[in-house]
């Protein structure tokens, strides 16, 4: 008796889990489709014909699919006043956020170093003043780094853009590489420095070979707000400097014929490509990063 009781019990426990675990994937499955869908629509409207827009259905399939929204949208068509597409601003974002990503990230690892590990008078106020700057909204800055960008002689170039975005990031990677870096044991840096190691020594021999973790999530979230920048691109930048949001902007608010839905689909999904294919890479580390430096500090 007490064996078929026990036998029961766990069988019940068993289907009672993988109950409970359909439910979950379902509910799982059901908020992808519903968080999906828009990605869906605009997938399947920038493969229609004008005409199979206005006479379908959002959320049908093509009923013949063709690439030429796609074209227009990436190398433009000369229709009234619009004859540009997204190329020369995609490649004005690629050359904007590569260097931007890198200077920025590189500062914010030497800053997170000194402040974490080179314990000195001021430290936690200029962490504190940082930490603060990463609170400060887009528009305050605007007029000043604009007053900035003149002085310097960098006004509507994309240099002048890198400089923004720099300083803006400043705040954001220093407390990253800080939150990991207090995470590494003192012991390394004493014997390191028993050993004759000095200050830069130590950074390029022990802490950046540990630091990839958080260089993924600090490149990730770098590049993420550096791509899908508008108002730094529209304020700071002139025609022929301005990033892909800038000229998204252009083509989905263009007034000029008849609205090409299916263009402003293509050209979004255009825009958008740089950062979804990242997530897809290195999301995972992500994730992993962010919680490798919640330990301690």
């Amino acid at each position: 008796m007490t064996d078929l009781s026990t036998t029961y019990a766990t069988h019940g426990s068993g289907w009672g889990r993988l109950a409970l675990r359909i439910l979950l994937f379902t509910l799982l499955g059901l908020f992808a489709l519903f968080y999906l869908m828009p990605l869906f629509v605009m997938l399947t409207t920038s493969l229609k014909s004008l005409e199979e827009i206005r006479t379908g259905s959002l959320l049908d399939f093509p009923r013949q699919v063709t690439f030429e929204a796609w074209k227009t949208a990436w190398s433009g068509a000369c229709t009234g006043i619009q004859c540009e597409g997204l190329r020369p601003y995609f490649w004005n974002s690629v050359v904007l956020a590569i260097p931007a990503v890198a200077i920025s990230t590189m500062l914010g690892a030497v800053n997170g170093y000194v402040i974490a590990q080179w314990k000195f008078k001021g430290a936690n106020m200029i962490f504190s003043l940082m930490l603060f700057g990463c609170f400060i909204p887009f528009q305050v800055v605007l007029l000043p780094m604009a007053r900035m960008l003149g002085l310097m002689g960098l006004a509507g170039s994309i240099p002048g853009l890198i400089f923004v975005h720099v300083i803006y990031g400043i705040g954001f990677t220093t407390l990253f590489f800080r939150n990991y870096y207090v995470t590494v044991p003192q012991e390394l840096v004493k014997a390191a420095k028993v050993d004759g190691a000095g200050f830069f020594r130590i950074f390029w021999s022990i802490f950046l070979p540990l630091s990839l973790p958080i260089i993924v999530v600090t490149v990730i979230w770098q590049f993420t707000q550096i791509w899908n920048d508008f108002l730094f691109g529209v304020s700071f930048s002139q025609a022929g400097t301005q990033p892909v949001t800038v000229a998204l902007n252009n083509i989905v608010n263009s007034t000029t014929g008849v609205k090409e839905y299916n263009v402003d689909m293509a050209a979004a999904i255009i825009a958008a490509l740089p950062t979804l294919l990242v997530y897809v890479v290195a999301g995972k580390y992500f994730i992993r990063g962010l919680t490798a430096g919640s330990v301690k500090g």
